[in-house]
């Protein structure tokens, strides 16, 4: 939020120095119920400019962008030209909503491609709806662009943008939030007051934690209206008492909600050889992402001979020397599993040099699984947890309790940056961690964080993946190759 603020602010300054207003292009990106439209609109009550918004969620005909030619049936103007008429000024703030949901070229043309020409600075200054076919000047309009996800954002469409973050909210701004703004809008749409019904802190606090561990607060605020509408149903049935108060705290929040949706984030109360807890960053926000490994079947007698006792010598003639495989699963997407083979190539690398008598990785047949078979994953920051959960696999040794990290992978062991590092954080703290390992070249995505997010958690910085090893097996003796 401090960065919009502060871009708002610039824009007044130059503004003010200039002795006249123009328009700028921004987008808010950010996981969904964050409050990417209500900025948009307090920003136009704080500039006193007029407010017009439309969607392009899914919109695929040019003519909703620039209008019909007046030769067809039922023609009619564009958006543009629409939100001029409603507003009747030359300088509103419109707000164009869901604009990495826009749909591709069809039929009816490429409405991306219209949105150049609305977009950009240099052009926009005269601009040509086809059914008005005279030139509008929108070089004063304020455009807000909103999107969950920049990737999906045509990229001449956000070459033309300012992007400004609007990332998830931690436990304590839910809190806050539900206070002093959910609640009071509720009470205001069930007519109740605070002499028919009281929320506790520690029942919204429950809340967020027990039934809504998404990023943005839109599902909070439907179980807060959930629990007034009840209660006014209560109120409304009870014909002796109407004017019964009701406190809900968490001794009966489960009769206004129903039974919690989510316990607790860990799978594992203690991780057991060949598991790691990972961090992952979606459109939702964080969460704990488990990365398991274990053996596809079990080792043939001279396999585990070969492997614990490669320094024996014997006169009879040797089996032939088998050759280890990796197995992924988890409804993985492409770069995931390149990920995958790169950890399974680091970690081989690492166990050569860390104990050369260890042939784990190259013997045995190994199946990683990534819990939660139904949800989509992929991207590479699951690289240092997937080498890290085979080499605790290989040496038979459990990693330190209490840690998770991300970071992606390279083929020399080298730990690169990664995305979402808010989410992650939080996710952490979520899950009970206290301890989070992050690639060197995201401390600065950690400074800029607030003092209340990197509280009671400790960070270890890395750049290379023998300082993870250390970390998570602190007490691992590096033996030698003895001939």
């Amino acid at each position: 939020m401090k960065d919009i603020k502060e871009r708002i602010l610039e824009f007044i300054a130059v503004g003010i120095l200039k002795k006249q207003t123009n328009g700028k292009i921004l987008c808010f990106y950010g996981p969904p119920g964050v409050g990417k439209t209500s900025i948009a609109k307090s920003i136009a009550r704080a500039l006193n400019r007029e407010y017009y918004r439309f969607s392009v969620g899914g919109m695929t005909d040019v003519a909703e962008i620039k209008g019909h030619r007046r030769t067809y049936i039922g023609a009619m103007p564009g958006k543009i030209i629409q939100c001029f008429k409603k507003v009747q000024a030359e300088n509103p703030l419109i707000l164009i909503d869901e604009i990495d949901k826009i749909g591709g070229a069809g039929y009816h043309g490429d409405p991306a491609s219209a949105l150049l020409e609305v977009l950009d600075p240099e052009q926009n200054s005269n601009f040509l709806d086809h059914f008005i076919d005279v030139p509008v000047d929108l070089s004063k309009v304020l455009f807000i662009c909103t999107a969950n996800e920049t990737d999906r954002i045509p990229g001449p469409v956000k070459d033309r943008m300012e992007m400004i973050e609007v990332s998830g909210y931690v436990a304590e701004e839910k809190i806050e939030i539900a206070k002093n703004f959910l609640v009071p809008k509720c009470r205001e749409k069930c007519a109740l007051t605070e002499e028919n019904l009281i929320i506790t802190n520690e029942a919204i606090n429950t809340l967020i934690r027990s039934y809504c561990r998404e990023s943005g607060v839109r599902n909070l605020e439907k179980h807060l209206e959930k629990i007034f509408r009840k209660a006014a149903f209560r109120i409304v049935s009870n014909e002796e008492n109407k004017n019964e108060k009701i406190i809900v705290d968490n001794s009966n929040l489960k009769e206004f909600v129903g039974r919690e949706k989510f316990t607790s984030e860990r799978l594992y109360d203690v991780t057991p050889p060949g598991v790691i807890m990972g961090l992952a960053w979606t459109a939702m926000g964080g969460s704990a992402l488990y990365i398991e490994a274990s053996l596809a079947r079990k080792l043939r007698p001279w396999d585990a001979h070969q492997i614990v006792n490669t320094n024996v010598t014997t006169n009879s003639p040797s089996p032939p020397q088998p050759q280890g495989s990796l197995e992924a699963t988890g409804h993985l997407g492409d770069v995931m599993k390149e990920s995958m083979r790169t950890a399974y190539t680091v970690a081989k690398n690492v166990l050569g040099r860390r104990d050369p008598n260890n042939e784990f990785l190259e013997q045995a047949h190994i199946h990683v699984h990534v819990p939660e078979g139904a949800v989509p994953k992929d991207g590479p920051s699951a690289g240092c947890t997937i080498t890290s959960a085979l080499l605790s696999l290989a040496t038979g040794k459990p990693a330190v309790q209490g840690i998770s990290m991300t970071g992606e992978i390279s083929l020399t062991g080298k730990v690169l940056p990664v995305g979402g590092i808010k989410e992650k954080i939080i996710a952490a703290k979520r899950a009970g961690v206290n301890c989070v390992v992050l690639p060197e070249e995201n401390k600065k995505d950690y400074e800029d964080l607030a003092d209340f997010i990197k509280k009671d958690v400790e960070i270890h910085f890395v750049d290379h993946y023998d300082q993870v090893f250390d970390l998570i097996f602190p007490n691992f003796v590096q033996t030698t190759n003895s001939s």
